[in-house]
């Protein structure tokens, strides 16, 4: 044997820099000899610090705990970690619970709200799910931060409504009049698919050879064709949707037929509840569908609406009320109505009952214009001091409103003709003038900076939370914006 020298390890080519400079000591394989501090990962200003601070120290979350009874079982996430990356991952876009299962490996932040852990996507998911109503409410404790630190003024509010896409095609709906030729098509083949599986198992009876030919070698008589099966299932949801829009027709001819007793009781000066009961019911017993009206087999509360772009979408129609002074949301709903005008009042007293305050002004536009919410104005100027200005009229993007005329309004004049004589006023003008200042940069934050164009969850309940989380967002990052984590120890004091 020959001693040899041991070799030494090769060392990969170096270029030389052009000059003699000195660089900062970088070794991609040191082994960090004490753990890293999360604590050291991030800016003090940073946006997650924020959340992490809210969820520890503000945000109430004695309904989740209570939800949590049974001591027996794996060990659930901590309420707070997953708490703390919903609520960063609405306010920051990522909404998804397999991107936040990424991010919390991927990004910084999201480690650092995570406390290094890594939930997977199922756990993110469960935990939305089972604590939705809770997630939803999340909204009024954002809305009563925001009014401890003095940025909810109720002087100026304005009011308005977007389309949120929901998660469904709207190729997956079938109108009413489809729906009932579709059904009787598929009775009629279940009809047929039943008589040739009572004739295949007549024949099986007489031979085996004939059991054998129609089942198969060793088939039973439970195999009946699948075709059957799956008509059936399909029947099964054709009536489910049928049944829907049925009883909607129903609830609408219903509450028409009530609000129609109730205006004719009014001029009489009588009143009678079982009348207008009993009007609601002839009504809704004569109710029959539109052969146009839809249902959706993927969600079946979203319907199909016309957004802003002009384009047909299977959506749910988001309502928002906005503060002027900070644009902080005061109240959130989403509805299955395409139309804006039947949220005027629900909204309005939403607002005052999460503040405690009516606005001085509510800026309202066209789509909410109509008779009854002319009224309703009226009468809540009266009532409770709220001086509504409401466009009577949709103008062109070049389209000016013309100066108001001249003189003492007629006293025939309609409440149209008196909102839009209003509204022409230099006092009006300069109030409506606000309306898009107000709302319309709201909607805009949360498409873009929350990526909340298109909900998540199916049904119209779970629509509703998972709006007001998405508002829930939006006031927390006005509050950060506002404020900072410094706010939120001004808060608790």
């Amino acid at each position: 044997m020959f001693e040899v020298e041991p070799a030494e390890g090769k060392q990969p080519p170096r270029c030389a820099a052009a000059v003699d400079k000195t660089f900062r000591a970088f070794d991609p394989h040191q082994i960090l000899l004490l753990p890293p501090s999360l604590d050291a990962w991030l800016p003090e200003d940073h946006l997650a610090r924020f959340v992490a601070d809210l969820v520890d120290e503000v945000l109430d979350l004695s309904p989740i705990l209570a939800e949590y009874t049974e001591k027996r079982g794996f060990p659930p996430y901590d309420p707070r970690l997953m708490l703390r990356l919903l609520i960063y991952g609405y306010t920051t876009g990522v909404r998804s619970s397999r991107a936040i299962e990424r991010r919390c490996v991927d990004d910084v932040a999201f480690r650092f709200l995570a406390a290094d852990q890594a939930p997977d996507f199922r756990s993110i998911a469960r935990f939305r799910r089972r604590h939705l109503d809770t997630l939803g409410s999340l909204f009024l404790q954002s809305l009563h931060l925001a009014q401890k630190l003095g940025m909810v003024k109720m002087g100026r509010v304005a009011l308005d409504g977007t389309k949120l896409e929901a998660n469904a095609s709207k190729h997956k709906a079938m109108s009413y009049g489809r729906l009932v030729d579709k059904e009787e098509r598929i009775e009629a083949e279940i009809a047929e698919l039943e008589a040739k599986a009572a004739a295949l198992l007549a024949d099986a009876e007489a031979t085996d050879a004939a059991e054998d030919q129609a089942f198969g070698v060793g088939g039973k008589e439970t195999d009946l064709p699948a075709e059957l099966g799956r008509r059936e299932k399909r029947l099964a949801r054709l009536q489910a949707a049928r049944a829907q829009i049925e009883a909607e027709a129903a609830a609408k001819a219903r509450r028409h037929a009530q609000e129609k007793e109730r205006r004719r009781q009014d001029r009489t000066g009588t009143s009678d509840d079982q009348a207008v009961t009993d009007a609601g019911d002839k009504a809704a017993a004569k109710a029959r569908p539109k052969p146009k009206a839809q249902a959706n087999f993927t969600d079946p509360g979203s319907r199909i609406m016309k957004n802003s772009d002009g384009a047909y979408i299977q959506a749910y129609n988001a309502q928002a009320v906005v503060d002027e002074a900070h644009q902080v949301i005061t109240a959130a709903d989403v509805t299955t109505n395409a139309s804006d005008a039947l949220n005027y009042t629900s909204m309005l007293d939403q607002s005052a009952v999460n503040t405690g305050a009516h606005p001085k002004q509510a800026l309202v536009d066209a789509g909410y214009c109509s008779e009854a919410n002319l009224e309703a104005a009226k009468e809540r100027q009266l009532a409770c001091g709220t001086d509504t200005f409401m466009a009577t009229g949709r103008l062109g993007h070049d389209e000016q409103v013309p100066p108001a005329p001249r003189g003492r309004i007629p006293k025939d004049a309609t409440l149209k003709e008196r909102m839009a004589r209003k509204l022409r006023t230099k006092p009006g003008r300069a109030a409506y003038r606000r309306r898009k200042a107000i709302v319309e940069p709201v909607f805009g934050q949360i498409v873009t900076c929350q990526n909340g164009r298109q909900l998540l969850l199916r049904g119209e309940d779970s629509a509703r939370s998972e709006w007001q989380l998405l508002a829930a967002c939006h006031n927390f990052r006005k509050i950060f914006r506002h404020a900072g984590s410094a706010g939120l120890t001004a808060a608790i004091a």
